[in-house]
């Protein structure tokens, strides 16, 4: 009897999952009952009632982190208090799922915010209170490591191919194509390297035009834009900060990042204030 029950609920539970989540005209429809209305503007999508009240919205951010590394989430704000916005992950269907369907699945599947009843409140609000951490993989949190790395350090270059870091020359490019200073992006394949040595003229690594490819003077190699992912198109050229960018993060010794700003005891006149 035990293990009837055990199979018994198992089933109920394999039924319940596998719940189908359908839109037409702006209804979401699970199993053939009406459980809520979605509108969208300007990218994003606003959850109601079937009263049509508006309980809550979704927005699908897709960005890049650094190089090749993109991330895809959702951010999620109640309409009455938006005093606080939740980055989730979400999920689809399937893999031509549309970002409509994507986010009506979520709201029932991941978030359980939505059931047959409607929109749950309770379920929103606790969501709120004790929101999911991201399942990122490995390759996205490196990737926002550097990001991290790289925001710091701040890295500009100017029309005359210096390297700054937070305004302050670091270092410099030679080797530089034609179009350099008419393009910010490396378009130019020649069979010369582009080389970086910082301010004191030390070499530090050089940008293969023939293979997107960065070597460092210690031998690390790196490949600049190998390939894009999700639904992104494929970066052809990088862009000289991009370049500069990286090679500070495969020689940390080429670029320091200032943590605080150190001053000198204030005087005038003589006398220290």
């Amino acid at each position: 009897m035990k293990g009837f029950l055990i199979i018994l609920f198992s089933v109920f539970g394999l039924l319940f999952n596998a719940q189908t989540v359908k839109i037409k005209r702006g209804i979401v429809d699970l199993e053939g009952i009406h459980v809520a209305k979605l509108s969208y503007k300007g990218g994003i999508y606003t959850f109601m009632d079937l009263k049509e009240t508006p309980i809550y919205t979704i927005e699908f951010v897709d960005k890049s982190v650094v190089d090749s590394v993109r991330d895809s989430y959702i951010k999620l704000k109640r309409i009455y208090n938006q005093d606080k916005t939740l980055d989730l992950d979400y999920i689809s269907p399937s893999a031509f799922s549309g970002e409509e369907k994507s986010a009506a699945y979520t709201c029932v599947k991941s978030l359980k915010i939505i059931d047959e009843r409607g929109i749950n409140i309770k379920n929103l609000d606790e969501l709120f209170k004790n929101s999911p951490k991201r399942k990122l993989d490995t390759k996205t949190k490196d990737a926002y490591t550097i990001r991290t790395k790289i925001d710091k350090l701040n890295i500009t270059v100017n029309n005359v191919g210096e390297i700054l870091s937070n305004g302050k020359p670091v270092g410099y490019f030679t080797n530089l194509p034609a179009s350099f200073g008419s393009d910010d992006t490396v378009t130019d394949k020649t069979f010369v390297d582009i080389e970086i040595y910082d301010a004191n003229s030390k070499y530090i690594g050089k940008y293969i035009t023939t293979t997107k490819q960065i070597k460092s003077a210690g031998g690390k190699t790196f490949t600049l834009y190998r390939e894009m992912s999700g639904r992104a198109s494929l970066l052809k050229f990088p862009t000289y900060k991009a370049i500069a960018e990286r090679m500070a993060i495969m020689d940390p010794n080429f670029i320091k990042i200032q943590e605080k700003v150190i001053v000198g005891e204030v005087t005038k006149d003589g006398v220290q204030k």
